[in-house]
């Protein structure tokens, strides 16, 4: 009997995962415990293997694709089984082998739709290779509806590339909107001074005497509504325009900027008269929208005095777009979670840190003489954050909505950063361990979160967070609290600054540290008595250990 593999949940706080690469394809025999496939959860890429022996059937899940917890991915069973039921069961596509026997039906808005009619009656009209389609553009980014404020062809017309085809009023200015085809203006898609959706039928233009009877009932039908092509998965995208990749696509206008690919923006009446008066129009600058050539600027032109004597530069505006990955989806829904459900408030000390300098010293010179790794100024903050948490059992809290939880164990999340965003493995029972211990952990746990190697039970339980940026730079900063815990403690840098000891202004060494507390577990007084026994700690490393 096929068994059906659902994308599992991996995480506490995963919603949906990408299998990351398929291990086997269709056809191939898996046994139980061969590795199928690679998932990305929001925190780590994890190996998935299989539960079962048989023949992978179904594959449900496209690489790179986000698919919800639950969704069916894959479904493994005997040779030649018929698992149609099962597919359509789970709301899934067909097998590819299968998929590939029907012919998809166009919807009216180019998605799938489960009452469309059969292919016969809603065959899509081929459009002919004379015929290009024009459609309203978008000129701004909060365009919705265009009006056409003036056409300046009429059906029958011969249009030209870079001859102006109309006005297009937008929610923020009146454009000119050019041609960017040769051939006869067939069909005007609406009146002067009616709103028009965006990519809605603006115009036809062809060779002249084609049939567009069938081609203009088909985008009435449509709603005249064209999905945009899905982005690829990163990409450069520059604002200049260009001419449409396909004939169906939106015609870019003009804007912004004074060339597009090497096309001069000018009014077609400007370049006329710089054609009839021997101007190269290429060395005019431009007053116009986006520093587009008009009349005035032709008229008023000075040999010497044009683009090339400009003072100013211009360049090319571009951004890359790149999909959000699972981790950064989860760190962004439960960082606004908790920032928005959790009333914040702050505490800062400054502590003096010559003597946690000078044991760190000492303790990493008896450790070269052993053999032994050394440790790090946050094996301190967490080593002393674990003992200040045990004289102060309220900040090792947690809001659980009608009651309030208190841990008598003490497992420190260590915030790592790493490419795709952040990760916070757990030093468990840390006030039980010395600073050699979570020396050794600290560095483990760092290079796992880097290699993407962490398991769920190393990233969950944490009662209390530190999050340390001093090795970057940093002299102060504040953190938002990893819920359901109550605090989070923000780390700065050490920094030699002068100091008053014994009434004398003298060099010393001084490191911020900054709390984060849910005001509904923690008050100011619990939080600063926290922070005074942390202090204390910190500048007198000998009393961790009385």
């Amino acid at each position: 009997m096929a068994e059906i593999i659902k994308m599992p949940k991996l995480s506490d706080t995963m919603t949906e995962g990408v299998v990351a690469k398929w291990h086997k394809k269709v056809g191939d025999k898996v046994k139980n415990g061969e590795i199928i496939a690679d998932i990305e959860t929001d925190k780590a890429t994890m190996e998935f293997e299989s539960f079962y022996d048989g023949t992978l059937l179904y594959i449900g899940a496209e690489a790179g694709k986000p698919v919800a917890i639950d969704a069916l991915i894959a479904v493994i069973g005997k040779d030649g089984e018929d698992i149609s039921k099962i597919i359509s069961g789970a709301g899934t596509p067909a097998p590819a082998a299968e998929s590939k026997k029907a012919e998809p039906v166009a919807a009216t808005n180019g998605a799938t739709n489960s009452t469309a009619k059969p292919a016969a009656e809603t065959k899509k009209v081929e459009i002919p290779a004379t015929i290009n389609i024009v459609r309203m553009p978008k000129l701004s980014d909060t365009m919705t509806q265009g009006v056409v404020a003036k056409w300046h062809k009429k059906v029958g017309d011969k249009v030209k590339n870079g001859e102006l085809l109309a006005d297009i009023e937008t929610d923020k200015a009146t454009m000119e909107f050019e041609s960017f085809f040769d051939g006869v203006l067939l069909y005007q898609g609406n009146e002067a001074g009616k709103a028009v959706e965006i990519n809605s039928l603006l115009a036809i233009i062809g060779k002249g005497g084609e049939d567009i009877t069938a081609i203009v009932a088909q985008e009435k039908a449509q709603g005249a509504t064209v999905a945009p092509a899905a982005a690829p998965a990163k990409q450069e995208v520059a604002t200049t325009t260009s001419a449409p990749v396909q004939q169906t696509v939106a015609v870019p206008v003009t804007q912004h900027t004074a060339s597009t690919n090497g096309r001069i923006i000018a009014s077609p009446l400007a370049k006329k008269i710089a054609k009839d008066k021997g101007i190269d129009i290429a060395v005019v600058h431009g007053s116009g929208d986006g520093g587009r050539i008009i009349k005035k600027d032709i008229e008023t032109y000075t040999p010497g005095a044009g683009r090339n004597a400009a003072s100013t530069f211009v360049g090319t505006e571009s951004y890359t777009e790149v999909p959000v990955s699972q981790m950064r989806k989860t760190i962004a829904r439960r960082l606004v979670e908790s920032k928005n459900g959790a009333p914040h408030f702050y505490l800062t000390v400054e502590c003096d840190m010559e003597n946690a300098i000078s044991a760190r010293e000492a303790i990493n010179k008896a450790a070269e003489k052993n053999g032994e790794a050394k440790i790090s100024y946050n094996d301190i903050v967490i080593k002393a954050c674990a003992s200040a948490l045990r004289k102060h059992p309220k900040v090792n809290s947690s809001w659980l909505g009608d009651k309030i939880r208190y841990n008598n164990h003490i497992h420190i999340g260590m915030a790592v950063a790493v490419e795709d965003g952040l990760l916070v493995p757990v030093i468990r029972f840390a006030d039980g361990k010395n600073l050699s211990q979570i020396s050794a952990e600290a560095k483990a746990f760092g290079k796992k979160a880097k290699d993407k190697k962490l398991q769920p039970a190393d990233w969950e339980g944490n009662t209390f967070t530190v999050s340390n940026l001093g090795m970057f730079g940093i002299d102060e900063f504040t953190s938002i609290i990893n819920s359901p815990e109550s605090c989070i403690l923000a780390v700065g840098g050490i920094r030699q600054v002068p100091v008053v000891k014994n009434n004398m202004v003298v060099p010393g060494n001084t490191m911020k540290i900054t709390l984060s507390c849910d005001h509904r577990t923690v008050d100011g007084a619990t939080g600063a008595a926290f922070m005074q026994t942390l202090k204390d700690f910190l500048e007198n490393p000998i009393m961790m250990f009385v």
